[in-house]
C-alpha cells in the first residue's frame, strides 16, 4: 500500500491552465488553426482551446515541463505576441486589423 501511494505521488502531474489574448488578434477559423497547429508542439502543452469571439486562447499545460513565460515565447515563434488575461476580461476587437490567413 505504501509503495502504491509513493508511486502515485511520484507520477502526480501539476496541470494548469492559462488564458492568453494575442496580437495580432484571431479573426477566423484559419487564425485559430494557426495558433492551435503551432502551439501544440510546445513542450508540456496538453490542450488548446481558442475563441475568436472572446479573443482568448486557453492553454492547459504540465507545469513540470513548461511555464507561462515559455508558452508566451512559443507564440512568438509563429508571429504572435501573447499576453496573459483572465476569464472575466473583455478583450476589445481591433477593428482596423486584417486577417493574414484569408
Amino acid at each position: 500500500m505504501l509503495m502504491l501511494m509513493v508511486a502515485m505521488i511520484a507520477t502526480a502531474k501539476d496541470i494548469k491552465t492559462v488564458i492568453f489574448t494575442t496580437t495580432p488578434q484571431m479573426h477566423c477559423a484559419n487564425c485559430e488553426a494557426q495558433v492551435k497547429n503551432n502551439l501544440r508542439f510546445a513542450k508540456g502543452v496538453k490542450e488548446i482551446k481558442t475563441s475568436v469571439e472572446e479573443q482568448k486562447v486557453y492553454v492547459t499545460y504540465d507545469a513540470q515541463k513548461t511555464n507561462e513565460k515559455n508558452l508566451q515565447k512559443a507564440f512568438e515563434k509563429f508571429g504572435y505576441k501573447a499576453e496573459k488575461t483572465t476569464k472575466e476580461a473583455k478583450i476589445p476587437v481591433h477593428e482596423n486589423e486584417e486577417c493574414q490567413f484569408m
